[in-house]
C-alpha cells in the first residue's frame, strides 16, 4: 500500500490551502481554501480544478479560515458529494463564513 499527496494550493504562497491525499483508491482533500491577496493569487480561484470534484471522497478541514475552507461552495457546485470532517467549532464558524463565499 502506498499513498500520494498532491499540493493543489498554498505552494509558493500562504493562501489557498488544498492537499489531496490518495490512499487505497480513496481521495481525501485536506483543507479546501480560497486564494486571497493580490489579484494574481485571487484569479487562481477560477482556474480549472485539477481533480474532478465528484471523485473526491471527503474533505478534512484543519480550521475554518477562508484560505482553508472558502473553496468548498465551488467544489460542491462542481459535483463534490462526499463528507466534510471538522471539529464542531470549525463547523460553526464555517456556517457563518461559507454562505458569504458561495
Amino acid at each position: 500500500m502506498s499513498f500520494e499527496i498532491q499540493f493543489l494550493g498554498a505552494a509558493g504562497t500562504v493562501t489557498g490551502s488544498k492537499y489531496l491525499l490518495s490512499y487505497n483508491g480513496k481521495k481525501i482533500l485536506i483543507d479546501c481554501g480560497l486564494f486571497q491577496g493580490l489579484k494574481n493569487l485571487r484569479l487562481k480561484n477560477w482556474d480549472n480544478f485539477l481533480v474532478k470534484p465528484s471523485e473526491i471522497d471527503g474533505i478534512i478541514l484543519t480550521h475554518a479560515h477562508i484560505d482553508h475552507s472558502g473553496f468548498i461552495p465551488r467544489l460542491i457546485k462542481e459535483g463534490f458529494r462526499g463528507k466534510i470532517y471538522a471539529t464542531f467549532a470549525t463547523q460553526d464558524v464555517c456556517g457563518i463564513l461559507l454562505p458569504d463565499c458561495g
